[in-house]
């Protein structure tokens, strides 16, 4: 493709260079470069694009597309502009999105794409809702967490949402297998760094808002109004579907020009439920005044089922097939997945990592409690991330449980003796006496079953679908519920 064809569609840009090359591929990372590649430099919160433009001129890009200023100072234009077509514009993030739209040939126009985005819940909603719509025969892709997927294919995933050349690739290949709908978790990070520039999205989901990621965004409100410009974002035929019950459902819709919607268990919206029994096996919920079962347990999950019940009743799909389907999906993988073993033992594997996630895990657990049954929480804190989250998470657990084994998380490069001690702050010295620290967490986990009383429920949080430990850079092989299965097994 022309680099002229390729830019075209940019608001405001200034080529230095020769603007007719062609263009034979995209990337924003100096290594991939090939002779004819655009190479994208974009501003990085660890490291900055532009400090590669050097490497990816010498790897022979045709073309170079940078944030406006970040070159000022290297004489790189200048050097190379004989050679080179330099790009510059007010921000590389956003111009990358737009010229990923053209080279895959606008993929988010030809498919109906949904993003799901919240704290909480957001994997659960999104894949719940690609299982639904493929089972009602509407092939579907599916951008989360734990996969991606392009119909019944499953492509590799390392980030909640992928980069924004990613996305509009596994976009474009949805269409071209005839998938007709998307549902793509939205996370803070990838609206702040513009990983989903460029794209056309059909309809937003707002599922909760609670303490996370202040490392990154500093405070609440940043956090807060990052979420919000998702929806500030949506086009005028789009629809914002938000949690009634959530006090910032209304500040995320408040600017939007979508088409605007509600749902709640607590009060009138929209589209409501509301559960009527549960245990071990499931729930009895009312949705929209018809009544279903479903395996899914916990209050969280009752919102998780209504507002993909609603998202695809603003799809149009019939009120009846949506219930009737839902009502025999389980549990997504590392989300209350429940492992049975020998002695009556009953342990959940559950994703829980912020304070809100790990009290609505306990509580529901806590509710199934016969008298006498013991309750375990294995629970630790990631490293480099939030450390205000730390003590909170500490306290929720020892609130709820009666037995607390804190342990590492993903430590990544912080000390895990360091993240347990801002864990143990939060605890009161009685807490600290009756609760057990083991910071190697398979240890950990095999304390909680070989001490469990008989007939206990252990809650082993945080990791969830996880199939490894970060460790000072290393992903070390560690599944939580592979070791509960192993370790329930032999006793």
């Amino acid at each position: 493709m022309k680099l002229t064809s390729l830019i075209q569609t940019l608001n405001e840009y200034r080529v230095t260079g020769p603007a007719d090359c062609d263009i034979c591929s995209i990337c924003q990372d100096s290594r991939q470069v090939k002779e004819g590649s655009l190479f994208a430099a974009l501003p990085g919160t660890e490291t900055d694009g532009h400090l590669f433009v050097r490497n990816a001129v010498l790897g022979k890009a045709a073309a170079i597309l940078y944030q406006r200023g970040c070159l000022k100072d290297t004489g790189i234009v200048e050097e190379y502009k004989e050679t080179v077509a330099f790009i510059e514009v007010p921000d590389s993030r956003q111009a990358l999105g737009t010229v990923a739209a053209v080279w895959y040939n606008h993929p988010s126009e030809k498919i109906t794409l949904v993003g799901i985005t919240g704290t909480n819940g957001k994997t659960t909603t999104a894949t719940l809702l690609y299982r639904l719509f493929n089972r009602m025969g509407l092939k579907s892709g599916l951008l989360s967490t734990i996969a991606n997927y392009v119909g019944d294919s499953q492509e590799p995933t390392s980030l909640t949402t992928p980069d924004v050349l990613t996305i509009h690739a596994l976009l474009s290949k949805m269409v071209t297998c005839g998938c007709t709908f998307c549902f793509m978790e939205v996370s803070s990070h990838a609206i702040d760094q513009q990983r989903i520039a460029g794209l056309r999205f059909a309809g937003g989901i707002f599922t909760n808002l609670t303490q996370d990621h202040l490392d990154y965004h500093k405070t609440f409100a940043a956090y807060r109004d990052t979420k919000k410009a998702f929806f500030d974002s949506l086009p005028p035929e789009a629809f914002s579907l938000v949690n009634g019950d959530d006090r910032n459902g209304q500040i995320m819709i408040q600017n939007s020009r979508s088409q605007k919607f509600t749902y709640a268990c607590k009060r009138m919206a929209n589209f409501t439920a509301r559960v009527l029994e549960q245990n071990a096996e499931g729930m009895h919920l009312v949705i929209d005044g018809i009544q279903v079962w479903s395996p899914l347990i916990g209050m969280h999950n009752a919102y998780n089922l209504l507002s993909v019940y609603a998202c695809a009743r603003l799809l149009n799909q019939p009120a009846d097939e949506i219930l009737r389907i839902l009502s025999s999906l389980k549990t997504v993988s590392g989300r209350m997945e429940y492992v049975k073993g020998g002695n009556n033992l009953t342990a959940v594997v559950d994703f829980a990592h912020t304070p809100d996630a790990l009290q609505n895990a306990l509580t529901t657990l806590r509710a199934l409690l016969t008298p006498g049954q013991q309750l375990i929480c294995v629970v630790g804190c990631g490293g480099n991330r939030d450390q205000s989250k730390r003590p909170l998470m500490a306290q929720i657990a020892d609130k709820y449980a009666d037995l607390c084994i804190f342990t590492s998380d993903n430590p990544r490069h912080e000390d895990p003796e360091v993240i347990l001690d801002h864990m143990f702050a939060g605890l009161s010295a009685e807490a600290r006496e009756r609760n057990l620290r083991i910071t190697d967490r398979y240890q950990a986990i095999k304390t909680a079953v070989k001490t469990a009383n008989k007939g206990a429920i252990i809650l082993v949080a945080g990791k969830g679908h996880e199939t490894y430990q970060d460790t000072k850079g290393v992903k070390n092989p560690f599944d939580d519920k592979a070791i509960l299965t192993q370790l329930l097994k032999t006793g």
